[in-house]
């Protein structure tokens, strides 16, 4: 099976994670021209908005790049209509199921290629016409599954015909080798692209993954069964709190309305939603993104 780089036309078999309220055209743009499949992340952005970045992109990189369709989004229709009349290369998806959007999708001529946290979807999504599929581990920041990367990817792998990208816990070469050993074609990656130069969240939050040990990767909504990795703070600690106390989910949302982008755009550490995987213990400094990805891939060969 050809690995990811040969697949999508790019550099290295890396796929940039979907990071909601973070990645904007231009770093999406700078991803791209460091040599992984930089993504342009709708979960923040109203339709204007994404024609808006699709535009900035563009008038930055000539390489291949893609959209990911949060699709509990309520734009997602309109989304996926300017995904088309873009010529979008790559669609990734995430929160849902996008069979309802597959047959116009790649009739545009998208590759489209969704996450899965179970290997159950990614047999349904091949059979609904999926290029490949994400299958990303609990390790993840931001929204989780249950099933780690290690049980996972091969799973996913004995399950589907279809290429399958590994994510979560994925930070330098041990574990790109991992996912290539485990039947993977290519990564995805994002808490380790929080910490480069170009990645556009606050220098607080930017610092605090810095701080971080792997342990400080909490997750809130376990219990309530919408869980959700991220650094513990004062909120986490609040929400973890109430949730075990049996505040029902109106109550709980009061904690994270707005936290996240009082993380990306405030700098607020404490109330914030700083959105992170456990392989935040393994960050040490801010790089450009440029040498985070070549670091990924050093002795790696095909």
């Amino acid at each position: 099976m050809k690995t990811l780089d040969k697949l999508l036309g790019i550099r290295y078999p890396i796929i940039q994670g979907g990071m909601a309220n973070i990645v904007t055209g231009a770093f999406a743009a700078a991803v791209c021209n460091a040599g992984a499949l930089g993504l342009i992340a709708t979960g923040g952005l109203d339709p204007d908005g994404l024609r808006r970045e699709i535009a900035d992109l563009r008038s930055r990189t000539d390489r291949p790049f893609g959209v990911n369709l949060m699709l509990m989004h309520p734009a997602t229709e309109e989304f996926v209509k300017i995904v088309i009349e873009e010529k979008v290369p790559v669609v990734t998806t995430g929160a849902g199921d996008p069979g309802k959007y597959m047959e116009a999708l790649k009739g545009a001529g998208c590759r489209v290629i969704p996450v899965v946290a179970a290997p159950i979807l990614a047999v349904k999504l091949e059979k609904e016409g999926a290029d490949a599929v994400i299958a990303e581990g609990s390790e993840s920041g931001g929204h989780i599954g249950e099933m780690s990367t290690m049980a996972l990817v091969p799973q996913v792998c004995d399950a589907v015909h279809i290429p399958v990208v590994a994510a979560g816990g994925i930070a330098d070469p041990r574990q790109v080798r991992a996912a290539f050993d485990l039947g993977a074609c290519g990564i995805q990656v994002g808490t380790c692209l929080l910490v480069s130069e170009e990645c556009p969240i606050h220098e607080n939050y930017k610092q605090a993954l810095l701080k971080a040990k792997g342990t400080d990767a909490v997750v809130t909504g376990r219990i309530g069964g919408t869980p959700v990795r991220l650094l513990r703070n004062t909120m986490t600690r609040d929400y973890i709190k109430a949730e075990k106390a049996g505040t029902d989910r109106d109550e709980l949302e009061k904690f994270t309305l707005g936290s996240l982008r009082k993380a990306v755009f405030e700098g607020d550490t404490r109330s914030g939603s700083m959105m992170a995987g456990q392989v935040v213990g393994q960050l040490t400094e801010i790089r450009p993104v440029a040498d985070i990805l070549a670091g990924l891939m050093e002795g790696i060969v095909e």
